[in-house]
């Protein structure tokens, strides 16, 4: 992650790849896209902040909710797995503006091309409407940076954060699960996903991001947020597990299993679970009732088959038996 996290930083500190060119003047001397014509403003939110706001709200309740589960253990794996979203999510988005990119709204506050407008189009391309940075009189850093619009890496920072935090609340919380939880859960659960879209939409409002921007950025994070999760919780929206980690026994530099852990979560259920088995909340039979081991298997559809997980609404369930019914 070190690595990533420098290549990322590499990216980003570089000029952009291409040469794009962009029209400015029509025949008649008006501005081509008018949407490319906003002034430079101050940022509502600075990038710092946004990546400070993506890391540090989860890493919060991932500590505040060690009040009941108390394992560091516990604490370090669900944190490097948010890294894990962060950091992918902001190497794919510093490489695709590098290569591709695109015109911020200010473009042609910053850019200042030195251009007659009477003259005009003077350029290349069809009806010589075309130019490319060489007609730009501004302040080169901010041309550079004028020219990476896409995709937004606030919007990449705020979902690969906060969507990440959605997704274990609803695991911490069992938000959808097998009974119908206090509101305030749901009301909790949307609460990151209300700070990323802000997060996001205070870029079009600013003028330093198109929507599509941040539509991209958005993609990108909620895309690592999931895959990050996944990689490090037995699932994603199964109630049952996906507030249960999954083993990792191997590394880049171990490739031969720790011979005392399993090397894979086999989706069964033990007779008799420890406090690391179950999530925070104690509603719904979560600790004491077993609720949660009753129900349809969602995205572990391993259960399917063998060794899977029975159980009634209401009763304790049948729990790591061979051959048995989902119900």
């Amino acid at each position: 992650m070190a690595l990533m996290g420098a290549l990322g930083l590499g990216i980003y500190e570089a000029s952009p790849a291409p040469n794009r060119s962009f029209p400015v003047y029509f025949q008649d001397g008006q501005v081509v896209y008018p949407q490319f014509a906003y002034p430079l403003r101050k940022e509502i939110i600075p990038i710092y902040a946004a990546a400070l706001i993506a890391f540090f709200a989860p890493f919060f309740f991932f500590c505040l909710f060690q009040i009941r589960r108390r394992s560091l253990n516990d604490l370090l794996i669900t944190t490097m797995g948010v890294l894990k979203s962060l950091i992918t999510a902001a190497v794919f988005q510093v490489f695709v503006k590098w290569l591709i990119g695109g015109l911020r709204p200010h473009f042609y506050a910053v850019c200042q091309p030195s251009i007659d407008q009477n003259t005009a189009p003077s350029g290349t391309g069809f009806a010589s409407l075309m130019y490319d940075r060489s007609v730009c009189t501004g302040d080169k850093n901010e041309i550079d940076d004028s020219l990476e619009s896409f995709p937004s890496g606030h919007s990449t920072a705020g979902w690969a954060g906060l969507f990440y935090l959605a997704l274990y609340l609803n695991a911490q919380l069992k938000v959808t699960s097998a009974h119908n939880p206090a509101y305030w859960k749901m009301v909790l659960l949307f609460a990151p996903l209300l700070g990323a879209t802000l997060i996001s939409g205070a870029l079009t409002i600013d003028e330093y991001h198109n929507w599509y921007d941040v539509l991209g950025g958005a993609v990108i994070g909620i895309c690592t947020a999931l895959v990050a999760f996944r990689q490090t919780f037995a699932s994603v929206f199964d109630f049952r597990f996906n507030h249960m980690f999954l083993p990792r026994t191997t590394s880049l530099f171990l490739r031969k299993p720790v011979s005392s852990t399993k090397p894979y979560f086999s989706y069964n259920m033990p007779q008799e679970n420890t406090g690391a088995d179950h999530p925070f909340t104690r509603e719904g039979g979560w600790g004491w009732g077993q609720e949660a081991y009753a129900g349809a298997p969602g995205d572990a559809t391993a259960l399917g088959t063998s060794g899977g997980v029975r159980g009634d609404a209401g009763q304790r369930g049948d729990l790591g038996q061979e051959n048995v019914n989902v119900v």
